[in-house]
């Protein structure tokens, strides 16, 4: 059962341009510590960026919130990759109590996301699933 769908497409110009003006005070304020690592570590670093911001805007529409808001705040929801590498939404503090209340009892949460660049675009696409537990 699907719970929420969201998406989100961003000019990857616009993080350069964050990125350039405010520097750490803006990724350590939007990004996760992981995700800072992530990105600072790719060529592309600005696109790297865009994408997991456009990740958090798509998962706060299927969460039914936006950011700020409810409680949920931009470090509460971090792109992640499983082993495998597919890259899935990590989410803690108001994200995470946001989502146990979407869950219906007897239920689990799977979180699907994808992620594109093609410049100057950036997007992101989440589905918020509830699965029968095994």
């Amino acid at each position: 059962m699907i719970l929420g769908i969201g998406n989100d497409l961003i000019d990857i110009r616009r993080i350069e341009k964050s990125l350039e003006r405010f520097g750490d005070r803006f990724t350590n304020r939007v990004f996760t510590e992981l995700e800072q690592a992530k990105s600072e570590r790719r060529a592309q670093r600005a696109a790297s960026y865009a994408k997991r911001f456009a990740a958090k805007e798509a998962c706060a529409k299927a969460l039914g919130t936006g950011v700020p808001r409810r409680g949920v705040h931009w470090r509460d929801l971090g792109v992640v990759n499983l082993p495998s590498g597919k890259p899935t939404m990590a989410l803690t503090g108001g994200a995470a109590e946001r989502l146990r209340e979407l869950t219906p009892k007897g239920m689990t949460v799977q979180v699907d996301l994808t992620i594109t660049d093609d410049f100057p675009l950036a997007q992101a696409i989440v589905i918020i699933s509830a699965v029968p537990t095994s």
